[in-house]
């Protein structure tokens, strides 16, 4: 990975308008954290470090203070907010997945620092504070767990996380957050480093990462409930090597034949499933065989896979997973081939709350938006806060070419208009 490039001195005060503002942000963080493909900022990394030197560059331009909690998260708050008040948290993450895109989980946080400029700007000031949450190691493409920062906060870290290494082969979960300069032992042993009772709540903007909202021309959207996942970072099938010109079908143990009959079986399961109007999406996105044996003419004895079901119903979850693993049984008995597994991880589903989702619909229709709903298939901090018993919401934004690749293409215009959702709604109740 190349070098981080030194930061520009930007007069972040001097943009007229919050489009140029949004703009000039977003470029800045290109410039800092572009790969030559897309956008990388690993969790725990100078390129994480580096997104949010962005971010606190531009609270420091506007005066506002900046905390660093227990677990390594940056909190941005106006000069006035001496925190000790409950407040509306607006937060998203500064990472991002290898080769991503620059506007997931950096567009709430920009969504959020601009709320505090225009209240910065206004002189109003609110009985109930605004601070914004600037969350680590929301992707979970480095460790295997999402929402790292937010779950480290409410002591939902275990040692298996911990002792994840990055992409597999690097450095541990704990080793990188304590170079970092984050204490690991309070996390490990599990204890709570957020009170909640100084949250009044939990509010995150996202660019939607999925076609509906272009679809159906949304600029903005309230989201109702976020699925939950069930995963296995590895499983290895192991069967049985061999020459491939020798060996006849009724004989071999090919791995790749047997992990290829699995998941046609998922696949059928699934189907039907959907028929039947449960929620559900079955992907496995990391397949292969070792490269020091594969070979054409070689009959492969290992397949490595990943696997992950997602929904938002934990029964749903649950009910797949032992189909997953009914079928490994049963081709294993096929194919004279097993499963060998490694840790489960498991992430709840999450809804959000009834009266955020009202006081963020109130607030679109204000705003002069249709104020339609919908889930989110992929996870977020949200799911982390509301399970914790923080109330949560979020606003989706417009983004087409989907996330997860160099093409997101969020609009501007949208942010402004997801911002200014969140702005009346934390204003409205003050």
């Amino acid at each position: 990975m190349t070098a981080v490039p030194a930061t520009t001195v930007i007069d972040w005060t001097a943009f007229a308008t919050e489009h140029e503002l949004a703009d000039a942000i977003f470029a800045e963080l290109g410039r800092q954290t572009g790969d030559g493909v897309g956008i990388t900022r690993e969790c725990y990394s100078d390129r994480e470090d580096a997104a949010l030197e962005v971010f606190c560059s531009i609270a420091r331009a506007y005066g506002f203070a900046i905390d660093t909690d227990a677990a390594g998260n940056m909190v941005v708050r106006m000069a006035g907010d001496d925190g000790e008040k409950a407040a509306h948290y607006i937060g998203s993450h500064a990472d991002s997945v290898p080769q991503g895109g620059n506007y997931d989980g950096a567009a709430g946080i920009v969504a959020g620092l601009m709320c505090l400029v225009r209240l910065a700007r206004s002189g109003r000031e609110l009985a109930t504070p605004v601070r914004v949450l600037m969350l680590r190691g929301e992707e979970s493409a480095f460790y295997g767990r999402a929402n790292i920062g937010s779950r480290a906060l409410f002591g939902i870290l275990d040692d298996k996380d911990l002792a994840a290494r990055s992409r597999g082969k690097g450095r541990t979960l704990a080793e990188a957050m304590a170079a970092t300069g984050i204490a690991v032992d309070p996390i490990r042993n599990g204890e709570i480093l957020f009170d909640t009772q100084k949250a009044a709540s939990y509010l995150e903007l996202h660019i939607e990462q999925g076609p509906v909202m272009t679809d159906r021309a949304l600029p903005a959207a309230v989201v109702s409930g976020i699925r939950g996942n069930v995963r296995h970072r590895k499983v290895v099938c192991r069967g049985e090597a061999g020459h491939s010109g020798t060996i006849p079908r009724w004989w071999r143990k090919d791995a790749v034949f047997a992990f290829a009959d699995l998941v046609g079986r998922l696949d059928e399961h699934w189907r039907v499933l959907l028929e039947r109007g449960l929620d559900l999406v079955v992907t496995t996105g990391i397949v292969g065989t070792d490269p020091e044996e594969h070979a054409i003419s070689r009959i492969p004895g290992e397949v490595m896979f990943s696997f992950e079901v997602r929904s938002q119903s934990h029964d749903t979850l649950e009910g797949f997973y032992e189909l997953f693993r009914s079928e490994c049984r049963s081709v294993g008995q096929l194919r004279g081939v097993h499963f060998d597994f490694d840790d489960r991880v498991y992430t709840e589903p999450a809804k959000m709350d009834a009266g955020i989702i009202a006081m963020l619909t109130r607030a679109a229709e204000d705003c002069g938006l249709d104020p339609q709903t919908l889930p989110s298939g992929a996870g977020h901090d949200a799911a982390v806060f509301a399970n914790a018993g923080v109330p949560s919401g979020m606003v989706f934004v417009r983004n087409a070419n989907g996330s997860h690749n160099p093409h997101e293409a969020m609009d501007v215009d949208d942010l402004i208009k997801g911002t200014d959702v969140l702005y009346k709604a934390v204003t409205s109740t003050n």
